[in-house]
C-alpha cells in the first residue's frame, strides 16, 4: 500500500504507545464558539484540546488529560485544560482557525490566545502534568549550580543551554527570543558558569550555546546567535541521525517529526536480541550518515515493538532483517537483509537502479460477485484500460466504516449490473499497493474513472441512492470536467457531524 507522506502520522504513533482507558470527565472546561474567545481572552496560559467524541485516540486521550487538569488546577498559578468537540459544525470555524487536521489536536495559547504553540508533551497524566509545569513558567531557566544543572539537564531529552558573561545584550536577547518560541518542543536553560555543566569544554566565557542530547554525540555547541539560524542548529542538532522504534515515550516525538518528514524514509527493522545487531546498527548509522544529506530519513526498530508498523506498511515478519524504503511514490524491500548489504543496497538506491516493490494478491480466477475484486496486478486493467466507467473502493478488513459500506455497495453493484459501462469494485489496500494516482488518507476511500478518463474522487453521501445519482452524472466525462458536488468528505480524522459524518473514514 502506498503510503502519502502527508499522512495523519501523528495518530500512527498514538495507535502504537497509546493504551485505553476510561474515566469521567469534570475537571477539564467544555468550550466551543460561543464561550472561546470569552474564557481563552482571561488566561495568560491556556490549553485547548480539539477532539471528536468518536475518535477512538480521543477516548484513550480523555481520562489522562482529566487527571491533569484536576491536578493542574491546584497548581500555582493554576493551569487551565479545556476541550473543543471539532465534529460539532458549529465549532468548524475554530477547528480552522488552529489548523486543526487530526484528532487530538492539543494547542497551547498565551497571552489571551494571541500566540498559539502546537503541544508536543507526552500523552500520560504525570507527563502532561510535568511537561505544562515548566511551559507556564519562564521560556529559559536559570542554573546556578552543579546540582541545578545535574537535575534538569537529563539524559532522556534534548536541552538548550545559553552561556553568557552577562544576561543582557543582543545575544541573550535573541536567545530568550528563541526559547519563547521553541519552548513547547525543548527545553532551555542559560547560566554564566560553563564549569557546571556535565559536558563539554568548562573553561569557555561565552556567549554560546550548548545542546546536549541523549544520541549521537551527546552535546554539540554553536556561536551564532542569529535567531533563524539558532533554530536551525536547535532543529538539525536535536534530531537523531538514526531514530529508534519503539514504545519509549521519550521518543513518541522523534516518531512523528519521522513520519512528517516529507523525504524518503529508510527503516531497519530487526530483533533488537539478534547476535549481530552492533554489526547492523554499526552498518546503518554509517548509511545514515553518507546518505542522509540525499533527502533521506533513517529508522532502526526492534520486530517486537513494531508490530503496529509492519501492519500499516504491510511488510513481513519472515523478511526480517528487513531493510525499507518509503519513498514519496514507490516502496523499495530488501527482506533477510545482512549488515554489509545495507551501504551497497542504499547506494543502489540512491543511484537509481533499483526497482521499486509492487505488492498485490493473485489476480482472482473467478470473479462473479456483483462488487468485483481488484488487486494491485489487474487495477489498471479493469480501471484504466477497460473503457469502462469505474467506482472503487480501497478498504481495509479492520475497517468497521468499510463493513458497514460493504452491502451499499452491493446494493449498487446489483442496481446497476444491466448496465454494461459500469463497474463497481474494490481493492484491499492493507495487501495490495496503492497507485500514485489514487490518495488513500483513510479508509473507505472511494474514486470513479470514467470511461472518457476523468479520475474523481468520491465525497458524496453514504447511501446506495447518492453514489447512484453520482455515477449516472458523471460516467462518460471527461478530464476538466467539472465534478458533481455531492457533499464534502470528512476522514476519522477530520469529521463536522456529532454523532457520525456523512462520510468518515477509519484511520490508516
Amino acid at each position: 500500500m502506498a503510503i502519502s507522506p502527508l499522512l495523519p502520522t501523528a495518530f500512527l504513533v498514538a495507535l502504537l504507545l497509546l493504551s485505553p482507558t476510561l474515566a469521567e470527565e469534570e475537571a477539564v472546561l467544555t468550550l466551543d464558539t460561543d464561550n472561546f474567545s470569552e474564557v481563552v481572552a482571561k488566561h495568560q496560559f491556556i490549553v485547548v484540546e480539539f477532539y471528536a467524541p468518536w475518535c477512538g485516540h480521543c477516548k484513550q486521550l480523555a481520562p489522562e488529560y482529566e487527571k491533569a487538569a484536576s491536578i493542574l488546577s491546584k497548581h500555582d498559578p493554576p493551569v487551565v485544560l479545556a476541550k473543543v468537540d471539532s465534529s460539532d459544525k458549529k465549532n468548524k470555524d475554530l477547528s480552522e482557525k488552529y489548523n486543526v487536521q487530526g484528532f487530538p489536536t492539543i494547542k497551547i495559547l498565551r497571552n489571551q490566545g494571541e500566540n498559539a504553540q502546537d503541544y508536543d508533551g507526552p500523552r500520560d497524566a504525570d507527563g502532561i502534568v510535568e511537561y505544562l509545569k515548566k511551559q507556564v513558567g519562564p521560556a529559559s531557566v536559570e542554573i546556578k549550580s552543579v546540582a541545578d544543572a545535574t537535575s534538569l539537564i537529563s539524559d532522556k531529552g534534548v536541552v538548550i543551554v545559553g552561556v553568557f558573561p552577562e544576561f543582557g545584550g543582543s545575544e541573550f536577547e535573541n536567545f530568550v527570543a528563541v526559547a519563547e518560541k521553541m519552548r513547547a518542543g525543548y527545553d532551555f536553560l542559560h547560566t554564566s558558569d560553563a564549569s557546571i555543566l556535565p559536558r563539554g569544554d568548562r573553561t569557555v566565557k561565552g556567549p554560546f550555546v550548548r545542546l546536549f542530547k541523549p544520541f549521537d554525540e551527546l552535546f554539540v555547541d554553536s556561536q551564532d546567535f542569529d535567531k533563524d539560524t539558532l533554530e536551525k542548529f536547535i532543529e538539525v542538532s536535536g534530531f537523531p541521525t538514526v531514530v529508534t522504534f519503539d514504545t519509549d515515550p521519550a521518543n513518541q516525538k522523534y516518531l512523528i517529526k519521522y513520519f512528517e518528514n516529507a523525504g524518503a524514509k529508510a527503516m531497519l527493522f530487526l530483533s533488537f536480541s539478534d547476535d549481530r545487531i552492533e554489526a547492523f546498527k554499526s552498518q546503518f548509522y554509517e548509511a545514515a550518515k553518507q546518505y542522509g544529506a540525499n533527502n533521506i530519513s533513517f529508522l532502526i526498530g526492534d520486530i517486537t515493538d513494531a508490530q503496529g508498523a509492519f501492519q500499516y506498511f504491510g511488510l513481513k515478519e519472515n523478511d526480517v532483517p528487513l531493510l525499507f524504503i518509503d519513498a514519496s511514490d514507490s516502496k523499495f524491500i530488501k527482506p533477510t537483509v545482512e549488515p554489509d548489504q545495507i551501504l551497497p543496497w542504499l547506494k543502489d538506491y540512491t543511484d537509481g537502479i533499483l526497482a521499486p516493490y509492487v505488492k498485490s494478491d493473485p489476480i482472482p480466477v473467478v470473479n462473479d460477485q456483483p462488487v468485483k475484486v481488484v488487486v494491485a496486478n489487474s487495477l489498471h486493467d479493469v480501471v484504466f484500460n477497460s473503457g469502462k466507467n469505474v467506482l472503487l473502493e480501497f478498504y481495509a478488513p479492520w475497517c468497521g466504516h468499510c463493513q458497514k459500506l460493504a452491502p451499499i455497495l452491493d446494493e449498487v453493484a446489483v442496481s446497476l449490473q444491466n448496465d454494461e459501462d459500469v463497474i463497481i469494485a474494490k481493492m484491499d489496500a492493507t495487501t495490495n499497493d496503492v497507485p500514485p494516482d489514487f490518495t488513500v488518507e483513510g479508509y473507505p476511500t472511494l474514486y470513479f474513472y470514467s470511461s472518457g478518463g476523468n479520475l474523481l474522487s468520491y465525497e458524496g453521501g453514504r447511501t446506495a441512492e447518492a453514489i447512484i445519482e453520482f455515477i449516472k452524472k458523471n460516467k462518460g466525462s471527461k478530464p476538466g470536467e467539472a465534478a458533481v458536488e455531492d457533499g464534502a468528505a470528512d476522514t476519522d480524522d477530520m469529521a463536522e457531524d456529532e454523532s457520525e459524518p456523512e462520510f468518515v473514514k477509519d484511520e490508516l
